[in-house]
């Protein structure tokens, strides 16, 4: 049975974006995109809605783009992954190994959760929130920045859940990275 993680780069004070929709304060470096890489390697199957699915769709759509030799790395792990677009609106992917589906049901997730030996990661907070008041996501990843943000999108939903720690990894460029396992 696959895990479902829910894995995000996040603020020192929990948020994912700023006021203003922005998270260029949050761009990994190389030393952090090797550990996102080996991490994203047991990934089978990406869950978005649809503004992640449109952020992150840019590593196969934008040939444009400036990559480092991590980020081309990344670029063949996400593409070569399945991924599931929970949308209304979005008739139709624009990426390979994509589908669309209209309504995020936690029987469906898991399903794919038993159906696979690969992990599944569920993206964005508001779709994680979905997975996570539904009893279905087994860690949390954090990248905490070391940012203050005082405002934006939050990566957690106002709830209590318990967790407890697996991993702690600091990097030279001040991010820390935290692995929780939920708790029932």
């Amino acid at each position: 049975m696959g895990r479902l993680i829910f894995s995000m780069i996040v603020s020192l004070d929990g948020y994912v974006t700023d006021e203003r929709g922005d998270f260029q304060w949050g761009v990994p470096d190389e030393e952090v995109l090797a550990v996102i890489n080996q991490q994203m390697t047991g990934v089978g199957t990406f869950l978005y809605g649809r503004r992640m699915y449109e952020v992150m769709s840019v590593w196969e759509t934008d040939a444009s783009l400036p990559y480092s030799p991590r980020s081309v790395e990344f670029a063949e792990i996400w593409s070569a992954a399945d991924k599931v677009v929970f949308s209304t609106t979005l008739n139709q992917p624009y990426t390979s190994r994509t589908r669309i589906e209209r309504e995020f049901v936690p029987a469906e997730i898991q399903r794919l959760k038993d159906a696979t030996a690969a992990d599944l990661t569920v993206d964005g907070p508001t779709l994680a929130a979905h997975a996570l008041r539904a009893g279905l996501v087994d860690e949390i990843h954090q990248l905490v920045c070391p940012v203050v943000l005082g405002g934006g999108l939050r990566m957690l939903p106002e709830r209590r859940m318990d967790l407890r720690l697996l991993e702690e990894r600091g990097f030279a460029n001040g991010m820390v990275q935290m692995r929780y396992a939920t708790l029932p």
